[in-house]
């Protein structure tokens, strides 16, 4: 159990008595357990596949304080699975779209918005603010970053991934089990990790996986049943089960060991395999292209997403026929490989490296970054 609140706990008025009637009737919850809940602070990292639907039943759970960290605003490809917005919300922040909606559905709540994110600068003042911290972050530099901050602060970690049809879910809490890094210490290499973009998802899956999700936050506040703290816990969609498999803590983590290394925040960036450094900005493509050099733009996207919008002039090569069609492209030439937002071309641009063409670059944001900041007339998706 967290230490929920401060000082004694809130009480509950008659309209909180009847929204949260099948709650007081569950032995495990009841009135005093309700107002636990009414004095606990979950902080949710990202508001999109995941945390959309823990977002939802927190709130419907009545959890007291809401916190929700995110930069971004609604896109239409995101309806598909972030079950948190409608289609009105397109173009909108995601904070007031959806902080606007969790009022609607508990008005009980008090949601606290970060509209910002997550960096190494930021991350201990928001976190300490909370009880519980729900990470439904989609990349490697914010896992790191939220579970080292939380171990830091003493924190419990709700950890949740999807890809295509299966995810993971469990709890990471140095201060009584393993850490995120004693499961995977260090991150893989980033050409090695599609985005669900580049990969895919089933829209339903992250529902499933937050609720999972938010279920262990709602029992850590409460105290109730056996949280998932060193078990890792499996899912496939396409299977229909679950696994689960036991973690330990390991003597040699740098974050949790007995001989702790990290001690700060780090560069999160850089340790899980920045690319800044192979990346072209669109505003020095932009001023390449008007100056007339003699570059390729490679698309590597499928054609399906080329018809939709590209760059007038790119070439259109799809990331997994590009070894075979190897020949077609001169390594005298230099190259910049784009895709939807930048995470394709990057593998693209380290294979083209690799196979002896020395003058590539990846662009940074991808045709998604071109069509706002350059060309709105490219259709975005």
């Amino acid at each position: 159990m967290i230490n929920a609140g401060t000082g004694a706990l809130p009480g509950l008025d008659d309209r909180e008595l009847r929204r949260y009637a099948r709650h007081l009737t569950l032995p495990q919850v009841g009135i005093e357990g309700q107002r636990r809940l009414k004095a606990g602070r979950v902080l949710l990292v990202g508001v999109g596949g995941l945390g959309s639907p823990a977002a939802l039943y927190l709130a419907a759970a009545g959890i007291g304080t809401l916190g929700l960290v995110d930069d971004d605003r609604v896109d239409e490809t995101n309806l598909q699975r972030q079950v948190l917005f409608g289609t009105r919300d397109a173009g909108s922040s995601k904070l007031a779209a959806g902080g606007q909606r969790l009022r609607d559905l508990n008005p009980h709540v008090q949601v606290t918005t970060h509209d910002t994110r997550l960096t190494s600068s930021n991350a201990l003042e928001i976190l300490a603010g909370y009880d519980v911290i729900l990470d439904g972050s989609d990349n490697f530099p914010t896992r790191y970053l939220v579970n080292d901050a939380c171990a830091l602060l003493g924190k419990p970690d709700v950890y949740g991934a999807i890809h295509r049809f299966e995810g993971q879910v469990s709890v990471f809490w140095a201060a009584r089990g393993p850490c995120y890094r004693c499961l995977y210490r260090d991150p893989p290499p980033p050409e090695l990790v599609p985005s669900c973009e580049e990969a895919g998802v089933l829209g339903v899956l992250p529902g499933i996986v937050g609720a999972l999700q938010a279920a262990e936050a709602i029992k850590l506040v409460l105290g109730a049943g056996d949280s998932l703290v060193g078990r890792l816990l499996l899912f496939d969609a396409l299977a229909m089960r679950f696994r689960e498999l036991a973690l330990e803590k390991d003597p040699g983590c740098p974050m949790c060991g007995p001989r702790r290394t990290i001690n700060e925040l780090i560069d999160y960036q850089a340790f899980c395999g920045g690319t800044r450094a192979m990346e072209v900005s669109v505003f020095e493509l932009r001023d390449a292209l008007a100056q007339g050099r003699k570059l390729v733009v490679l698309d590597v996207r499928q054609p399906w997403e080329y018809q939709i919008g590209h760059i007038e002039g790119s070439r259109l090569i799809p990331l997994n026929e590009l070894p075979a069609r190897l020949g077609e492209l001169d390594p005298a030439d230099e190259i910049v490989t784009l895709c939807h937002r930048g995470g394709r071309s990057v593998q693209a641009a380290r294979f083209l490296q690799a196979s002896g063409f020395d003058h590539v670059r990846s662009l940074s944001g991808g045709i998604e970054a071109w069509s706002l900041e350059i060309d709105p007339a490219v259709e975005r998706y």
